[in-house]
């Protein structure tokens, strides 16, 4: 264990940000209110005036009023460019200060970004200055995510100047040192920097916004008119660099993963508000049910009552990460620490944050830190939602991981009564401590009167006649659980008895493709359209008559929310709480028979593609009198208006009348920090190799690196997440030694 005490008062800025200004009123606004709007307080802004207009001048004395940690400073009637505004900024900065963010005064932070910054650095001292992976705006929109090399740097910038750096090795190179303009100024301090040894720590998140302008700028002129004496200064900036260091990269996995650092680097003012405060823990933000869900609970939730943070906690994309950041506050873990320091960080954020309720979906990691936390936070009221058990991936899934913590859980939340009644009658689960509340669909969105049928099928340009026929929808993603080989069957079956159907296959997943190939190979091109993965899933349904599951585990579909509030029948498999929804009048449920070990034999029994048969054409026969019914079930019932006004009722009561016996459970845990620290360590080591693969999966599919370089050596086939996708039951045996040990630490046997 390493423990930093090294704190600095509220008052005192750790970081200042220095911003040259020259004419820039159109966009200081934008760039005001995000630094303004950073969630990290303990800066100050410096703003530099490099020979503004008299306008500019105005406007900035009406920014400097907005806050007290924001200076201007004029030092000069004419321009002298950005380098040395910046190197006036940084002589200027106050004395406690001991990092330097640099922002152009048209561009933008995350409001995440210093916070951020500020742990990468406490958390790696050996590194000088730490950036992110940027998105470009304005004119032109794209990403920048470049992997860090010192070569690829030398022969181009492929740094932005949005970075923090430490103030001491700034003042060791000398800052910019710059009297030209127009030149390459961020390239030559990065390559000062390199030369002096220094080395950087790249974020892999998108924290900084560059905008892209039509007007001359500093680095078009650099590329311009001024290139030749730009380069220039740059070549002679790189003589003699013989030696080098690589720089770190996230998400990061190289490193001892048994150590666990906690960090106290700075006095945390917590939060004063009258709303309960949430940290939330996910894996991830993607595309899927349980993301949906978690989405529509903090976009729904009472704004006035309740406030959002985020973490996350496997490397992932995040796609829908911009739409989780209009509600809440994120920190994907991932992409800025490393393992060892997230419990610091986690404790940093709950006692500025004024944590009141730490709720959990999905997340091992979440699982295993609650002990923990419980022992930190007595107080502090914990509760869990589980979507499924899932039999196939650790005896039991996300149900299991929740019972063996749930001397700490004051409540656990399902989507429905069939996994209600799994928690208690199998896992011997407190019935007073389990709720299920249904997910529920937004039947404001999918509402069929806000479409046109006869119209979309017309846009709908796919090569093939949707006219007279009968529109079957499959919308999931493709792979293992959802069965889509069982699906091509049941279709193929279909067509041995009638050819006035067509098939929207919309989606995407690893079995995609395989799909795919059976519709090909078996000549059934004509009743199948793979239209992707559609956001807007809602124009699907409007023009489909029937919605099929095939899915050996589910929790209860979204699809088939989605699909009933559309008016659109559904045939589902019987799992998890299918037959909760889906009742006689609005589909049909049709028998399992297949044992979800199974999951990854695609031999299906006869009798089970004849029960699907069977279930559509039934529907088809009957078409008007199930959509009379469909959104009616949703409305009566499982709207996300319900699902929000339940959830709410939850959480207040449980604030309200905290679990004593919990509480006390807590207290007891305290006594044993060193084992639950030890429990959160073990977790680390078995679950590296899988991270080790999310993390060269993430670089491989979204970082732009040097075509002659590798991510990494290959692992072991058994350490790869597809061989623990494959045989999940060599898996689970593996680690129930590892649940097991956790019930008997927490007094659970």
């Amino acid at each position: 264990m390493r423990y930093t005490k090294k704190k600095v008062k509220e008052e005192e800025p750790i970081i200042s940000i220095i911003t040259p200004f020259f004419n820039a009123e159109e966009y200081i606004e934008d760039t005001a209110k995000s630094v303004l709007s950073q969630t990290f307080s303990n800066f100050e802004w410096i703003i530099v005036d490099d020979g503004s207009s008299k306008k500019a001048k105005e406007k900035l004395k009406q920014i400097e009023k907005l806050d007290k940690r924001i200076k201007v400073f004029s030092y000069s009637n004419e321009a002298k460019g950005p380098a040395q505004a910046r190197d006036f900024g940084i002589r200027n900065s106050a004395k406690s200060t001991k990092y330097i963010v640099f922002l152009d005064a048209d561009d933008l932070y995350n409001k995440t970004f210093l916070e951020c910054a500020c742990w990468t650095l406490e958390t790696h001292p050996e590194a000088s200055w730490t950036y992110s992976d940027s998105i470009n705006f304005g004119e032109r929109n794209f990403l920048w995510r470049k992997w860090y090399d010192v070569g690829w740097e030398l022969k181009e910038n492929i740094l932005i100047v949005s970075a923090c750096v430490k103030k001491a090795d700034l003042l060791e190179v000398g800052g910019f040192e710059l009297k030209e303009k127009k030149v390459y100024e961020d390239w030559y301090l990065w390559i000062k920097l390199i030369k002096a040894g220094k080395f950087p720590v790249r974020m892999s998140s998108l924290l900084t916004y560059y905008r892209q302008k039509k007007e001359t700028s500093e680095l078009k002129s650099s590329n311009g008119e001024n290139k030749k004496n730009a380069l220039k200064i740059i070549d002679e900036a790189k003589r003699d660099i013989v030696d080098y260091k690589d720089g770190i990269q996230f998400p990061k996995f190289d490193y001892n993963w048994e150590e666990i650092n906690e960090y106290d680097f700075v006095n945390v003012k917590s939060k004063k508000n009258k709303k309960i405060n949430v940290l939330m823990i996910f894996p991830w933000m993607v595309t899927g049910g349980a993301d949906r869900f978690n989405l529509n609970l903090v976009k729904k939730m009472n704004k006035r009552k309740f406030s959002f943070t985020i973490i996350t906690t496997l490397p992932s994309k995040n796609e829908w990460r911009k739409e989780f950041e209009k509600y809440a506050t994120i920190y994907d873990l991932t992409t800025f620490l490393e393992m060892k320091d997230w419990i610091s960080f986690i404790n940093y954020i709950i006692r500025k944050n004024n944590i009141k309720i730490i709720f959990n979906s999905n997340s091992e990691f979440g699982y295993k830190i609650l002990p923990y936390l419980k022992a930190e936070y007595p107080e502090i009221q914990i509760c869990d939602y589980v979507h499924m058990e899932e039999w196939y991936l650790r005896n039991g899934g996300f149900s299991r991981d929740s019972s063996s913590v749930q001397d700490v859980i004051d409540k656990t939340f399902t989507c429905n009564e069939n996994s209600r009644n799994i928690f208690i009658n199998h896992f011997k689960r407190n019935p007073e401590e389990i709720k299920t509340i249904y997910i529920g669909v937004d039947e404001k969105k999918f509402n069929p009167e806000l479409f046109n049928k006869g119209d979309l099928i017309k846009k709908f340009k796919y090569g093939k006649d949707f006219e007279n026929k009968i529109v079957i929808s499959y919308i999931c993603r493709i792979a293992e659980q959802k069965r889509p080989f069982l699906f091509f069957e049941v279709i193929k079956r279909l067509a041995d008895v009638r050819d006035d159907f067509i098939v929207i296959v919309a989606g995407d997943g690893p079995m995609l493709e395989g799909l795919k190939m059976k519709v090909k190979e078996e000549k059934m091109d004509d009743f199948f359209v793979f239209v992707g993965n559609m956001k807007k899933t809602e124009k699907i349904y409007a023009i489909s008559d029937l919605t099929v599951n095939t899915s050996i585990k589910e929790g209860l579909a979204l699809t088939s929310y989605e699909s009933l509030a559309m008016g659109i029948p559904v045939v589902s498999s019987d799992v998890g709480g299918q037959k909760e929804l889906i009742t006689e009048d609005v589909g049909i449920v049709v028998p399992c028979l297949q044992n979800e070990n199974e999951i990854f034999d695609f031999n299906y029994t006869e009798e089970e593609i004849s029960e699907y048969v069977i279930a559509i054409q039934q529907v088809i026969d009957n078409l008007i009198f199930y959509k009379l019914n469909c959104r009616k079930r949703i409305l009566n019932q499982f709207t996300i208006n319900n699902m929000v006004k339940n959830m709410e009722k939850e959480f207040l009561e449980i604030v309200k009348n905290p679990n004593n016996e919990k509480i006390q459970n807590g207290k007891e845990l305290a006594k044993n920090k060193n084992i639950l620290k030890e429990l959160i360590s073990s977790y680390f080591v078995a679950e590296r190799n899988e991270y080790e693969w999310l993390s060269e999966e993430f670089n491989k599919e979204n970082i732009h690196r040097l075509k002659n370089k590798t991510l990494q050596k290959k692992k072991l086939y058994e350490h790869t997440l597809e061989y623990k996708l494959k045989h999940p039951i060599v898996v689970a045996l593996r680690k129930i030694g590892v649940y097991e040990r956790t019930r008997r630490i927490l007094g659970m046997q």
